[in-house]
């Protein structure tokens, strides 16, 4: 019992816990038109992704339920970002509506297909969604903090890359895995499940 309850409660998981309870601050922000702290509360967010993830790696403490939570997060604050977005800078979302659909879709499609298919979100944690994340990331605060604009569709471009390879990744693997880093590695299990 003691084990089990290790995989639940560690660092990492209070870490990924923490960025879901942010989620009710960045819709508080956005409903209050709060854009300065909305985008500090988002920054840190974002972190705690990172922090989650590094804390897990450097204390051994690698789970899926804490792979599953990490992704749990992920789909709150990605949602709370498009969401509140609408919210904030409505006027930007209609100029770049184009790219900001691209980038909602990106992260709604492969959850979906996910949720068809193994009734559950996905953890895959894919190299090209992580890099898609970061990417996004610095253009939305350059978006909306009108630095700069384009970075939003060279997001849209590495985000839809993502999309593409997780729905690909569900739809070749036979039952839920967390942690497939690439397709190729989705497609190195699959081949080693036919030999057998």
């Amino acid at each position: 019992m003691d084990r089990k309850k290790n995989q639940i409660i560690n660092i990492p998981n209070l870490v990924s816990l923490i960025r879901i309870l942010t989620t009710p601050f960045l819709f508080y922000f956005a409903f209050t038109h709060q854009p300065h702290w909305f985008i500090g509360v988002l920054l840190f967010a974002v972190f705690t992704d990172v922090l989650d993830g590094f804390l897990a790696r450097l204390l051994n403490q690698i789970t899926a339920v804490g792979s599953r939570l990490d992704s749990w997060g992920d789909f709150f604050i990605y949602t709370a970002m498009a969401v509140c977005a609408w919210i904030l800078w409505p006027e930007i979302i209609i100029r770049e509506k184009l790219y900001w659909l691209i980038i909602v879709l990106s992260f709604t499609l492969p959850v979906i297909v996910s949720l068809i298919k193994f009734r559950t979100i996905s953890s895959y944690h894919t190299w090209s969604v992580k890099l898609a994340v970061a990417v996004t990331v610095v253009s939305y605060v350059l978006l909306f903090t009108e630095l700069l604009d384009w970075p939003i569709r060279v997001a849209a471009v590495f985000c839809l890359y993502a999309a593409i390879e997780e729905i690909a990744i569900t739809l070749l693997i036979h039952h839920e895995l967390v942690d497939v880093r690439t397709v190729w590695q989705a497609l190195r299990f699959k081949r080693n499940n036919r030999c057998r």
